[in-house]
């Protein structure tokens, strides 16, 4: 059996600022250097009192915006005007796609939550992603992309349009069909920042996370790819989490010897993976 090339996985903890707990877990997990990257809620009501923690982190870990627009409440009056709580992914997607989202309100929510970021921490995003991939919907897509050109430096994008990995091939589909091949063409368009693939995807069911990440570190391209998790732990005063289980589960694997010998028989290595997108005209769509 030949062995694998040497490749490289960007590992992101989604939801920090989400619980104490999970924030709590996700830094614990930085400062191990087990994972390279960081997605932060600012909407919710941790958010503030789970951002020093950031400080604690190694300067290769870096720390994005979670997009958050279907848990919780809105920051923006503009928004929490018309959605006094956010709706769910399964109402979000549907109103996307017939063009029924109130942009305007929508750009002030995330304006809002990009300025709870740098009120926290001092400084831009190293990228922008969405709680639940909401960044690759029609409408918000552009919202976002516009955001991210404008910032110094430009922020990167988690790029949804090539999802890997075994099993879960409707969920990977889905993350694929509701905006993420769209979003790739407009990556190429602008020229953003991105990473090649994402792998990660599956229905937190699933005991076996070990087994999981073997066949994500087996599908994992040449070109490196960024696989986004979510660990955490429950800890007293946190509010219900539907996903505790498998937070867990993850938690115990990253921060585990079984991770490090996984990659090491796969010959892969953490690190960064962001590529840049060759710009293509700006075309109408």
């Amino acid at each position: 059996m030949h062995a694998q090339q040497p490749r490289t996985l960007s590992v992101c903890a989604d939801d920090f600022g989400l619980t104490p707990g999970i924030s709590g877990a996700i830094t614990r997990l930085a400062r191990a250097q087990c994972i390279t990257a960081i997605s932060c809620i600012t909407s919710s009501p941790y958010w503030e009192s789970s951002a020093p923690l950031l400080g604690h982190v190694p300067e290769s870990v870096d720390v994005g915006l979670h997009i958050n627009l279907t848990e919780g409440r809105p920051l923006s009056p503009q928004l929490a005007h018309i959605w006094p709580r956010l709706p769910a992914l399964p109402v979000l997607i549907p109103r996307a796609h017939l063009g029924l989202l109130p942009l305007a309100a929508l750009a002030s929510e995330v304006k809002a939550q990009l300025a709870a970021f740098r009120a926290a921490t001092g400084s831009w995003p190293r990228y922008l992603d969405g709680h639940q991939h909401v960044h690759h919907l029609p409408g918000l897509r552009d919202i976002v992309l516009e955001m991210a050109a404008r910032m110094l430096p430009t922020a990167a994008i988690r790029n949804t349009g090539r999802v890997l990995g075994p099993g879960s091939d409707v969920k990977r589909w889905l993350i694929e069909n509701t905006g993420g091949q769209a979003l790739t063409r407009d990556l190429a368009r602008r020229g953003l920042t991105h990473n090649p693939v994402l792998l990660g995807a599956y229905n937190f069911q699933d005991l076996d996370y070990r087994g999981r990440m073997q066949g994500w570190l087996a599908a994992l391209p040449a070109e490196g790819g960024l696989l986004f998790c979510h660990p955490g732990e429950l800890v007293d005063g946190d509010p219900p989490d539907a996903i505790a289980a498998a937070r867990a589960r993850e938690l115990a694997y990253l921060e585990s010897d079984a991770f490090v010998q996984d990659r090491a028989s796969a010959n892969v290595t953490l690190g960064r993976v962001w590529q840049h997108a060759r710009t293509q005209p700006l075309l109408d769509r």
